[in-house]
């Protein structure tokens, strides 16, 4: 529902290019609700940031504890961009609900969850290097979150194969369609496997018997800071995707013209 009002925000229909084939002029930085929901992941993250490190250093963690404030956030945020294009890739290959708008949601969301699950893996090794003794290890969370990072690069680079839209769309859909099956694989990891990286905290009964209020709270907060800074990222993202192809269709009208005028004076 959130991606549907954000996309909508965008402007439905593309331009209509000029008799001469012109790039379509540039356009804001968005309507109201793109800006409202840009000020709120700042505010959210300025706040994850600063209560993150306000928590106290643990006996067991010392001063890195505080990660907690944003390496489950990026977590979660690739998650949900993981999710995202697998449901808008559906969203294309159902022939009622099939439109350009929804590759390009896929498209840009793989792009935006490729960054959070670097992010992830980064703050994890740097989280993991004081705690475990070691900045990685072939461990069930850890190889399957690098999977996930493979599997979506791999993805990206298959949009970028020369091919008709229509078959690039598809192409790109089945396999969105496949890769998201490693995002369960990887949530259920901590509890299918005997791992090093800790389990699902909050997924207990009684989570405050693992973590004090104050992790919780931040870990929280970082996970609604997360999710705002993403969707904020893919209405940019999808708005840039369609200049892209606006300019693209522009360019092949442009063309097009020209080999007829050459035509005409030959």
């Amino acid at each position: 529902m959130t991606i549907a009002t954000s996309t909508s925000d965008l402007g439905a229909a593309a331009p209509a290019t000029g008799g001469s084939g012109a790039a379509p002029a540039g356009r804001g930085g968005g309507g109201p609700l793109t800006l409202s929901l840009g000020l709120a992941a700042v505010l959210a993250l300025g706040a994850t940031v600063g209560l993150g490190l306000t928590l106290p250093a643990t006996v067991e963690q010392g001063e890195y504890s505080r990660l907690i404030a944003i390496h489950p956030g990026l977590a979660w945020a690739s998650y949900v961009a993981v999710g995202v294009t697998a449901l808008a890739s559906a969203l294309w290959l159902w022939p009622r609900s099939r439109s350009l708008r929804w590759d390009q949601v896929a498209g840009a969301s793989a792009e935006i969850g490729v960054v959070f699950t670097a992010l992830t893996l980064a703050t994890g090794s740097i989280w993991g290097r004081p705690t475990w003794g070691v900045w990685w290890v072939w461990d069930a969370r850890l190889t399957l979150s690098a999977l996930m990072l493979a599997l979506y690069l791999g993805y990206l680079a298959l949009r970028r194969v020369p091919a008709p839209p229509d078959v690039r769309a598809r192409r790109s859909a089945l396999t969105a369609l496949l890769a998201v099956a490693v995002v369960p694989l990887n949530h259920f990891a901590v509890t299918w496997w005997r791992t090093l990286h800790q389990g699902r905290s909050l997924a207990q009964l009684d989570p405050g018997n693992d973590l004090d209020g104050a992790f919780i709270g931040a870990m929280l907060l970082g996970f609604l800071a997360m999710t705002l800074v993403y969707a904020w990222l893919l209405v940019h993202r999808v708005r840039v995707a369609r200049l892209e192809d606006e300019v693209e269709e522009a360019g092949l009208v442009r063309a097009i013209e020209e080999r007829r005028r050459e035509a005409v004076t030959a």
